[in-house]
């Protein structure tokens, strides 16, 4: 009896943005596995694999998008359903983290949220995450196993540097917290100065800041204004209005992810920013789309780190050991 030692990689979508794992499977020269799921009556999830799955290497994707909770909750029952039927290798794929930003406690009796997500990956089966532009570095330890933590950096700063490389330009960090993630763009966008927003948050009002005050030279500067996400997009069209107040000659928003919720859309039309410019790791539908918003696909980061995973090569050499 001789047996096999071929590793079988196979690609697995959930509902929540199915066109993005669809280019991933693409990019990987591997379709979807067919895949039954649907809700009962009474809103539980079915899931059901239409093929074998027994000893694979399986990538499972889902972004955690709105509505989350229920998007999370097939998400986990994917891996289950994966696990029970003897893939050899489970990982999730997350290119955005559901709860990323309960990532500490800021008053007592909060939650630690992105913690007790990480913890039910990896009760439900989850061997290895794949993610994208974390909110906070640390969730990497919360899952008791590898993390690859992709940046979406390269993608978002050579399309600025091919569009406006021709103008002066300031890197800026919406708060002080980020000045990390704002020194790697200004690597990469030749040295450009840096600059922070100085602002105060409402630890007991979400999405709300109550004070801004630039922080570094950006007068007569193209201002990139760099974040995680847009989600309400009050605190980075108040950033933006604030250097245009400071002199700057025109702003460009660049963010990961596009959440989008409530009054985003009329916010960020109606900014003084140039141009908006965000990726792929969330479904935008139709009316979330406006003139001033650039979308780049995310699918050929995440189909290059899934390829090295299965290959068993290195995640962090995409980065330039950055990652």
């Amino acid at each position: 009896m001789k047996r096999t030692t071929e590793k079988n990689l196979m690609v697995f979508s959930g509902r929540a943005h199915p066109e993005l794992a669809e280019e991933v499977a693409t990019l990987l020269g591997s379709g979807l596995v067919p895949t039954q799921a649907y809700e009962f009556a009474n809103s539980e999830i079915y899931v059901r694999y239409e093929e074998s799955v027994r000893g694979c290497d399986a990538f499972v994707i889902q972004s955690h998008t709105t509505p989350i909770n229920e998007w999370i909750m097939e998400h986990l029952i994917m891996v289950d359903a994966l696990k029970r039927a003897s893939a050899k290798r489970i990982t999730v794929v997350l290119p955005f983290y559901g709860y990323a930003r309960q990532d500490k406690k800021h008053r007592g009796r909060e939650p630690i949220s992105a913690r007790l997500v990480a913890d039910l990956f990896k009760t439900a089966g989850a061997d290895r995450l794949i993610t994208v532009d974390l909110h906070a570095d640390q969730i990497q330890g919360f899952f008791d196993g590898p993390v690859d933590h992709l940046m979406a950096l390269p993608i978002l700063a050579d399309y600025v540097n091919e569009k406006y490389g021709d103008q002066p330009l300031a890197v800026v960090s919406p708060d002080a917290g980020r000045i990390k993630v704002a020194e790697r763009w200004s690597a990469r966008l030749g040295g450009a100065p840096l600059a922070f927003i100085h602002k105060t948050r409402r630890t007991d009002r979400p999405n709300e800041t109550v004070a801004n005050r630039v922080v570094g030279q950006v007068e007569g500067r193209m201002c990139v204004l760099v974040d995680d996400m847009i989600d309400t997009g009050g605190t980075i069209v108040k950033a933006a209005e604030a250097l245009m107040d400071d002199g700057a000659a025109g702003v460009i928003i660049a963010a990961t992810h596009a959440l989008l919720s409530g009054p985003a859309v009329d916010r960020l039309k109606n900014c003084s920013a140039t141009e908006i410019i965000v990726t792929n790791t969330l479904p935008l539908p139709d009316d979330r789309h406006f003139d001033k918003l650039t979308c780049l696909s995310i699918a050929p980061l995440v189909s290059r780190a899934i390829r090295e995973v299965f290959e068993d090569g290195s995640v962090t050499s995409m980065f330039d050991g950055h990652a």
